[in-house]
């Protein structure tokens, strides 16, 4: 037996997690008793925000008093750690399994989608009666069925993609459709929120919040800004601790709504962050940023409260991880656990009361790209290409000495498993095939980061995430993607573009399954950038207004198959920027 499932296996074997005791909630009343409402579930996560970046963690420069309010009145994590990345941790939380079973095993590009298969805490949580919702980031694919609404949740609001181009009135997705809203990201998902608990107050309901700040881009209301740039910080700086600010305040108007509904005492409140710091900032003298697997870009605050049932200011010193959220909530519920599949996380419900019978130590690995850690409660071995280090993190929690002559057996133990753990992981970094044709969301538009391109197109700017392809002067150049028609029948073919007056004319042809269908672009398309109140300059594409093309039809069978975009004719010194094919079920 390989070290690291024989590691797994003892330690779940020493917990006595099995399927029976997740079926009955420690706090049931005895069976004369009255049924007790099973408890809410309010589950925040932000998105870029360190460790460092709440005031309880010794930051005196950051005023967060809603998520230090928690932190004292439920229980405090001092070591949860997640990936150094967001899209990993959000498929590892929604199914309590490492990221790269699920499929998911980057953060664009189609990379950070998860398997529709994957059993999610939403769909266990509604199976049992629960009204389900998510505000905010989703991250983990935007095709149904991998978007919300296929994953167990009943009402969507946010963004599917990995990071987005303006927080003030935006444009979103409500359940599978764009809708244009008003006012800054965080109140807007805030109000989402609160709209659904006062109209499921009644009845148990999970409400996931997966906010995108303080994620660049650097925007945010003038009150938070000013104030910071008041106490000498420069302006990003600023924007990121205004942002957390901001997010905090959206916090405290959960928490009032709780107390005002008379829920608080009912609601489970979890409010935890998805990777290190983005960038060099306060962070407890850790080493490493987001995207870092050293104990900077992977620890993170876990502030976890249910009055009368977790203590209050109740510190929790072993090591826990987002993996373990999803089977200490259906221990917490006590909803029917569904067959998933194998679970990597463990029940924290011994720590949280604070009567664990035995909590013996454990192995926490992360991966990220060639690089990866494996974390026990006293070392974190490093994998960074071919170097590997340990260190001693109860001596040494700015790891600053590698302490692996010193301590040859566990450098080699610990290598050992992360080497075999990885090796269980790497059937996970396939692309998954876009979907089409579902009943549930019969338009579906494709990016063209999702595919693959030839004849020296280039991307719009650095990132993946709502960029476009440009630079398409050859007939040679061509994008294409593999799809999956769930559906046999009659599609519809539109083109997301941008094309100056000069360039109108080009004959544009779509080809899937040996056939195609052609159109002439002729109408011109040349918008301005759209104006963005950024803090600070930004790394990403800027927004622009695109333009639709309607191309044809084609008949599709069901299976996988090849849609190719391809000009055909060129009219002037470009085709087109491309941002996306819509394709839409006619039948």
């Amino acid at each position: 037996m390989d070290p690291a499932t024989h590691s797994r296996r003892r330690f779940l074997k020493s917990i006595s997690l099995g399927a029976a005791s997740l079926a009955v909630p420690w706090w049931a009343p005895r069976a004369d008793a009255a049924p007790e409402r099973r408890p809410n579930i309010v589950m925040v996560l932000t998105d870029d925000q360190g460790w460092g970046d709440v005031r309880s963690h010794g930051n005196p420069k950051i005023d967060t008093p809603s998520m230090d309010r928690l932190a004292t009145q439920g229980a405090r994590f001092g070591r949860f750690f997640v990936n150094p990345l967001c899209a990993p941790t959000r498929a590892a939380v929604l199914t309590g399994r490492y990221h790269r079973r699920t499929g998911c095993h980057g953060v664009s590009a189609g990379a950070e989608t998860m398997r529709a298969d994957e059993v999610t805490l939403a769909e266990i949580l509604k199976a049992a009666g629960y009204a389900t919702a998510c505000f905010g980031k989703w991250h983990n694919g935007a095709h149904y069925p991998h978007h919300p609404n296929g994953q167990g949740f009943d009402e969507y609001l946010g963004i599917c993609c990995g990071h987005w181009n303006n927080y003030f009135d935006t444009t979103m997705d409500r359940n599978g459709h764009p809708v244009k809203t008003k006012g800054y990201v965080n109140d807007v998902l805030t109000d989402a929120a609160l709209a659904f608990i006062e109209k499921h107050k009644d009845t148990p309901f999970l409400v996931y919040l997966p906010y995108n700040t303080p994620h660049s881009p650097m925007q945010v209301p003038d009150r938070f800004f000013d104030k910071y740039k008041r106490r000498g910080l420069d302006d990003r700086l600023a924007c990121i601790y205004a942002m957390c600010e901001s997010l905090d305040e959206c916090l405290g108007r959960i928490l009032a709504k709780l107390d005002a509904l008379k829920l608080a005492d009912d609601t489970i409140v979890i409010f935890f962050t998805d990777n290190g710091p983005n960038g060099a900032r306060y962070n407890g003298g850790m080493r490493g940023t987001k995207g870092s697997v050293h104990e900077g870009g992977c620890r993170v605050p876990c502030f976890i409260r249910w009055p009368g049932h977790i203590p209050a200011g109740h510190a929790i010193e072993p090591i826990a991880a987002h993996i373990d959220l999803l089977p200490t909530l259906v221990e917490l519920t006590g909803v029917p656990m569904l067959e998933t599949k194998p679970l990597d996380g463990v029940s924290l419900v011994p720590l949280l009361t604070g009567t664990p019978a035995q909590w013996p130590d454990r192995m926490i690995f992360v991966v990220q790209g060639n690089r990866g850690a494996v974390r026990t409660q006293r070392f974190r071995l490093t994998v960074e290409r071919r170097r590997v280090q340990l260190f001693d993190m109860a001596a040494d929690p700015g790891q600053k000495t590698d302490v692996a002559k010193q301590h040859p057996d566990t450098a080699r133990k610990l290598k050992a498993a992360y080497d075999s753990w990885l090796k269980e992981m790497r059937g996970g970094t396939a692309k998954l095939p876009i979907p089409v044709g579902h009943a549930e969301m019969p338009v579906v538009e494709i990016p063209t980061p999702e595919g693959t391109w030839t004849g020296g197109l280039k991307f719009g700017g650095r990132f993946a995430n709502n960029n476009w392809l440009t630079h398409w002067t050859s007939l040679d150049a061509a994008v294409s993607w593999d799809i999956d028609v769930v559906h046999a029948g009659s599609y519809a073919f539109s083109l997301v573009y941008i094309c100056p007056k000069a360039d109108v004319g080009s004959t544009v042809r779509v080809e899937a399954v040996g056939k195609g269908v052609e159109c002439v672009l002729d109408k011109a398309h040349e918008p301005n950038f759209v104006p963005s109140p950024d803090r600070v300059e930004r790394k990403e594409v800027y927004e622009r207004r695109w333009a639709a093309l309607d191309v044809g039809t084609l008949t599709l069978p069901k299976g996988r198959t090849r849609l190719t975009v391809r000009a055909v004719k060129k009219a002037g010194n470009a085709v087109m920027d491309l941002k996306a094919i819509r394709v839409k079920r006619m039948d």
